[in-house]
């Protein structure tokens, strides 16, 4: 009852220090801070689209530029990067991000082929930063433990209300110039460097990467017989068959197996551990990685495809142009998938089809009213949206948990990686349909006497 000593603020005040019990503050901001500003520039340069490119230019170009190649080099790299140290990657990843951001701001403003051709090399780089940083960042929480994650959820949740507003702030609030803003953005992977080498301890890194050379779990694999895997009823992982996908990269005994690693050549070596984690990332597809790319492809096909057709008279409406309707969408989507990606200390999902199945539906009722027009108020959109944005931010974060309760330590750090595929590979996926949804719509609106879609 309220006012009962059960119900005080004192006991709310220990459940919740209860929560963040063990929590580091350098660790939680080092992450809170890699999250953000790995993702900010892609943010950045979504919201810069229409100044990048022009208006007789595709959005959806932007789109592709700043995603596909992030989902290359999540795809390959988590059969090699492991042989590259943070430090390096960082560094790496903080010169190819500034490098994109100043090639995208000084490159004249004319909209002509040529000049829209030189944007979008930058537009790649500072893609090839973002998707290498996402996947580093996520194998390094396993050094950290949860908050690490945790921490690194609510800055990527962060960055999409931070970065949308800063574009919008800069260059409507204040008048800068999108040339002058994006030169400024340009300087902040910086933040990255100081976050990895002044604030972050460094010690649970140092203290485990002598230890192996690349995942741990190929040395384990070396030096384990994988039969015995099998007989430890403490692994966490739920059924045989999931456990035979992730660990079943040797099965030979340990005479055969010492005397053929003895005889091999490095480019051997290479090879195994290229199919080892091959077969890893099988085991990986059905509980973790199909859930994640089922919210990318709903959610980001309701943002680039559907939502620009979810327009109402302007009466009904607190906007005086239908051009503020994206916009408004977009930040409201930003708010819900900030909350719910920073929710993970306080609410965790376990079953992850759920929410992903729940987007899918989602985006069939923002896709049939579109077409039918059955929805009454503006404002039951904007609910929608903002459900939208919890369900994609919290499948997210909860793939990542899940992944680090659940997968054994040794095939932790790939597992961690490789996952962070599905969501490029879901907006890439996106990005091609709603290109199609949008124009397929909008004619669909015009044919019916809603015309609300060419209008500004």
């Amino acid at each position: 009852m309220p006012g009962s000593p059960a119900s005080s603020w004192a006991v709310y005040r220990a459940r919740l220090k209860g929560v963040f019990e063990g929590a580091d503050l350098r660790i939680c901001a080092a992450f809170w801070l890699f999250g953000l500003i790995n993702n900010v520039l892609y943010v950045i340069i979504l919201s810069s689209a229409l100044d990048l490119v022009g208006p007789n230019v595709p959005k959806g170009v932007v789109l592709l530029a700043d995603v596909l190649p992030s989902f290359v080099l999540k795809l390959c790299a988590p059969y090699f990067i492991h042989k590259i140290p943070y430090n390096v990657r960082i560094l790496a990843f903080t010169a190819v991000s500034a490098a994109g951001m100043l090639i995208i701001a000084l490159t004249p403003p004319e909209q002509d082929s040529r000049s829209i051709g030189i944007k979008m090399f930058g537009v790649i780089l500072a893609s090839l930063s973002s998707g290498g940083g996402e996947l580093s960042f996520l194998s390094l929480t396993h050094y950290y433990g949860h908050f690490a994650l945790a921490a690194w959820g609510s800055g990527t949740g962060g960055a999409g209300l931070i970065g949308a507003g800063a574009y919008s702030v800069a260059t409507t609030g204040l008048g800068i110039t999108p040339r002058t803003s994006l030169l400024a953005f340009s300087f902040l992977p910086i933040i990255m460097l100081v976050s990895f080498f002044a604030i972050l301890p460094l010690g649970p890194l140092k203290n485990s990467s002598g230890k192996h050379n690349g995942y741990e779990a190929i040395q384990d694999q070396e030096q384990h017989d994988p039969e015995d895997r099998l007989l430890d009823r403490s692994d966490p992982i739920e059924s045989r068959e999931e456990l035979d996908g992730l660990l079943s990269s040797s099965m030979h005994s340990t005479s055969a197996r010492s005397s053929n690693y003895s005889s091999s050549t490095p480019l051997a070596a290479a090879w195994r551990s290229f199919k080892a984690n091959l077969r890893r990332s099988r085991g990986l597809f059905f509980p973790y990685m199909l859930p994640l790319l089922l919210v990318y492809v709903a959610e980001y096909t309701i943002n680039q495809g559907v939502a620009p057709t979810l327009l109402f008279p302007l009466a009904s409406t607190p906007f005086k142009h239908y051009r503020s309707f994206y916009p408004t969408y977009n930040a409201i989507y930003q708010v819900g998938v900030f909350l719910s990606r920073s929710s993970t200390p306080f609410f965790r999902i376990h079953h992850l089809y759920l929410p992903s199945f729940l987007q899918v539906l989602n985006l069939l009722l923002l896709t049939l009213h579109a077409l039918f027009d059955f929805i009454p108020h503006f404002y039951i959109v904007c609910i929608v949206i903002f459900w939208e944005g919890l369900l994609g931010g919290l499948v997210y974060v909860s793939t990542f948990a899940e992944i680090t309760d659940n997968v054994p330590k040794e095939d932790r750090e790939f597992s961690l990686g490789a996952t962070s595929v599905s969501d490029s590979a879901g907006i890439c996926t996106a990005g091609f349909l709603s290109m199609a949804v949008e124009v397929g719509l909008c004619k669909w609106q015009v044919g019916h006497g809603r015309n609300y879609c060419k209008l500004q």
